[in-house]
């Protein structure tokens, strides 16, 4: 999906690319070590370890959701110990793409910190060249296990696009190119019906995306070999609950 642009980031990939994201993000070969030190302990993970699987990735966010579910955060990583150790560099385990909806804040319910995940928000998690080069960017160039699509419950981005397919009208301005990227998910609701079709469609949006990118020509190869996992995942709005639609990885 979304091959435009692709040749002119696999040329940057493949010529000078340990030069290319040094600039961008301060990778280095000493990172993992300095930044598993300051790792918090939880699930998924041994003590002080980064996550560097996507089951131990994925077990660590989910343990994170527990928390914000319960209220007993930790709220790891949000010192000025750990702001200075990232300043320099970053090796995050996981990349989250979620929607703008300001009651959906990754970090938040997930109980991360910083320099833990690369995020990414879009309405109703609309994806184009640019979005997809972005959660490429962890996997490819810093070994990140883990990428999760998060929908949400009562999205306003995917009624809204609901709305103008059903009808015939588009939306104003740039809105009607988030309408046309979730055009297939709309597509897929009104195939599977429902008494709740905007709610169809927004997990649609999820698992369809999750597909996207888990089979896609840059991300296939991780997946297959087992270094990436990609979840389509859905976040309640009534009980902060993560419910995982696609892709869990394995032990």
């Amino acid at each position: 999906m979304d091959r435009a642009g692709c040749p002119e980031r696999r040329s940057l990939l493949a010529g000078g690319l340990a030069g290319a994201v040094a600039a961008l993000a301060g990778c280095s070969s000493t990172r993992a070590a300095s930044l598993a030190r300051a790792a918090s302990p939880t699930a998924g993970a041994s003590p002080g370890e980064r996550p560097t699987t996507p089951a131990t990735a994925f077990a660590r966010l989910m343990e994170g959701n527990k928390r914000w579910v319960g209220g007993d955060l930790q709220h790891p990583d949000r010192d000025p110990d750990r702001r200075q150790l990232v300043a320099q560099e970053q090796e995050p385990f996981g990349a989250v793409l979620s929607c703008i909806d300001s009651r959906v804040p990754p970090e938040l319910l997930f109980d991360t910190g910083l320099g833990d995940l690369y995020v990414m928000r879009t309405g109703g998690e609309a994806v184009g060249p640019v979005v997809t080069g972005s959660v490429e960017y962890g996997p490819m160039t810093s070994g990140t296990p883990l990428v999760v699509i998060l929908g949400h419950q009562r999205c306003g981005a995917v009624k809204a696009a609901y709305t103008s397919l059903r009808d015939g009208k588009p939306l104003p301005g740039n809105l009607q190119a988030i309408v046309e990227a979730l055009e297939p998910a709309y597509r897929q609701a009104v195939r599977e019906g429902g008494t709740d079709p905007v709610e169809t469609m927004a997990r649609a949006q999820v698992k369809l995306t999750a597909a996207d990118l888990r089979s896609n020509q840059d991300l296939a190869p991780l997946v297959r070999k087992g270094a990436l996992a990609v979840v389509g995942a859905y976040y309640s709005l009534d009980t902060g609950k993560v419910e995982v639609l696609a892709g869990a990885p394995g032990g």
